[in-house]
């Protein structure tokens, strides 16, 4: 019989576990039904961190932090009985994604240098520019993006905070990745080195 880390099921669970995190919290605090839902939610970030202990690559140590904070959010919650404080997630990752990125600028190899050379070893002088730049972008982004999802915690209004932590920053991350994209492919056909 296949171990719990084997099975495709886990990431899966806990992938849409992190993107349904707002309308999750949401819901729970509209139905007063965290008491029940926060204990699974921590066994699925506990879960997600086991399995990222596995895995390669340079966002490994950020999945795992972003693990870590929310299961420390669930918990406290739960202890605490004070759900506000699950609010304060969107915030804690954005927190840990600017420590990364933005951290990433003072070293020899940006974040997003280092993810463009898993696929193209031999990264152009003009690329390593290019990842630079793409990186102090999603510093600014995340920059702009937690201090919105920090307002809209200390606001109160689950309407304001699912809205903009549930739709809003996703739809602006999917917007910047496209974009970046966009913007990728046609330096790549003007200097194809």
């Amino acid at each position: 019989m296949p171990g719990l880390r084997s099975l495709p099921i886990v990431p899966l669970l806990t992938g849409l576990l992190l993107l349904a995190w707002p309308f999750l919290i949401g819901f729970g605090l509209a139905h007063n039904g965290l008491h029940w839902l926060l204990p699974l939610m921590a066994l699925l970030l506990f879960l997600r961190f086991r399995q990222t202990r596995r895995q390669a690559g340079p966002l490994r140590v950020v999945t795992q932090v972003v693990a870590v904070a929310g299961i420390t959010l669930c918990l406290a919650s739960y202890l605490l009985k004070s759900h506000q404080l699950l609010l304060f997630y969107p915030v804690v990752v954005n927190a840990v994604m600017l420590a990364v990125f933005g951290g990433s600028l003072w070293s020899a190899m940006p974040i997003v240098e280092r993810l463009a050379r898993l696929s193209e070893p031999d990264l152009p002088v003009a690329g390593v520019r290019y990842t630079r730049k793409v990186t102090q972008l999603w510093s600014a982004f995340f920059i702009i993006n937690g201090s919105i999802a920090l307002f809209t915690a200390l606001h109160g209004d689950m309407a304001l905070w699912t809205l903009w932590n549930g739709m809003i920053a996703y739809l602006l991350m999917g917007l910047l990745m496209g974009g970046e994209w966009l913007v990728r492919r046609r330096m790549m056909k003007r200097d194809p080195q």
